[in-house]
């Protein structure tokens, strides 16, 4: 079926929603040329400005990238004075962030818009999605599927064979091979020899699991250690669940102080492969209380968490992809070690 046809439903709704977050009635906004193969979907003239729109069905942070890219060159070859937009049903928060990155402006058929051009300054949010999906959609970033994408991550500059995939991460080949098609079907995934693959954009791979990702979804014991620092802490807890012989292993904000030596903390996040025991727990003097909690114990929801883990001075944690996922809900200044630790120790090249 051509695209546009499978387009026509949304495609019917774009004047529209335009003409409703620019602010004017559906009758002043023309749509001088829709689009064929050859060209961007639509040409659409309001408010004395030209609009060239790409359109796309799918919302993934792949695809925003992929039509962010395509507006912009098929707005210069159209019409270079023209404002170019994308436009999915649906505009998440890392899709958002790509297309300001790419330095396009964009809504979506739900009714929130970011468009900034010369004369004109439109944002609008808080509309929710009209286009969610009956029942539950498929997850490439649940728990046990997120093995694939955090060991193509972990190795993001070496093609992997799906069997490689399947064996590394403890998941049969059939598993391994659905998910790698929803991966490389929402574009997240180049392939190479003997269907090789390998991630398209990590960094991108990274934010839209980032985006779904939630820790909380972890068995989470908040308390309290007596410790004279969070250094110290982390210290005397690795030390009792390696003698207790527990699987574990640091993550959040100890673990990109170990990672990148940024800022001193006063939380300490261990992940276990199983709950700990009374005898753990009494070694710790642990005090279960989430008011004024100093440590977290987390019994991971799949052994994945623990692919890639390393010592870092002296200390297990896990590989900085996981750590940096985990500190999207961390206390103190979890954003700031967010940021030191992409910036240092998860840096990768693009793969066209």
């Amino acid at each position: 079926m051509p695209q546009h046809a499978v387009h026509q439903p949304l495609a019917k709704q774009v004047p529209g929603t335009l003409a409703t977050v620019l602010g004017i009635a559906a009758a002043d906004v023309e749509v001088v040329r829709a689009g064929h193969a050859a060209r961007a979907d639509m040409r659409i003239t309001a408010l004395g400005h030209t609009f060239v729109v790409e359109l796309k069905q799918a919302s993934s942070a792949a695809a925003i990238a992929f039509a962010a890219k395509q507006v912009q060159e098929r707005t210069r070859q159209m019409h270079p004075s023209a404002i170019p937009l994308v436009a999915v049903p649906f505009m998440g928060d890392v899709g958002r962030r790509v297309c300001a990155e790419a330095g396009v402006g964009w809504f979506d058929l739900s009714g929130n818009a970011h468009i900034v051009a010369k004369g004109l300054r439109i944002h609008v949010e808080g509309r929710p999605n009209r286009f969610k999906s009956a029942g539950r959609p498929a997850n490439v970033f649940a728990p046990k599927s997120a093995r694939v994408a955090r060991w193509l991550l972990i190795h993001a500059d070496e093609f992997r064979t799906q069997r490689e995939i399947a064996r590394a991460t403890g998941m049969d080949e059939g598993h391994v091979s659905r998910i790698v098609a929803r991966l490389e079907q929402e574009g997240f995934l180049v392939r190479g020899e003997r269907s090789a693959v390998r991630p398209r954009d990590p960094a991108l791979l990274l934010d839209a699991w980032r985006e779904r990702y939630q820790f909380s979804k972890h068995h989470i014991l908040r308390g309290h250690v007596a410790a004279r620092s969070g250094e110290a802490l982390l210290r005397m807890i690795a030390e009792v669940f390696t003698n207790e012989q527990v699987e574990h292993a640091v993550t959040g904000l100890a673990a990109a102080w170990a990672f990148t030596h940024f800022a001193a903390f006063q939380l300490v996040t261990i992940y276990l492969a199983e709950d700990p025991t009374p005898a753990a727990m009494q070694r710790l003097g642990f005090r279960e209380d989430p008011r004024g909690a100093n440590l977290w114990l987390a019994v991971s929801n799949d052994a994945g968490v623990f692919q890639g883990a390393t010592l870092e001075k002296g200390i297990r944690c896990v590989h900085p992809v996981q750590v940096y996922l985990d500190l999207k809900e961390q206390p103190e200044r979890a954003v700031e070690a967010a940021e030191r630790l992409r910036a240092e120790r998860l840096t990768w090249s693009r793969h066209a």
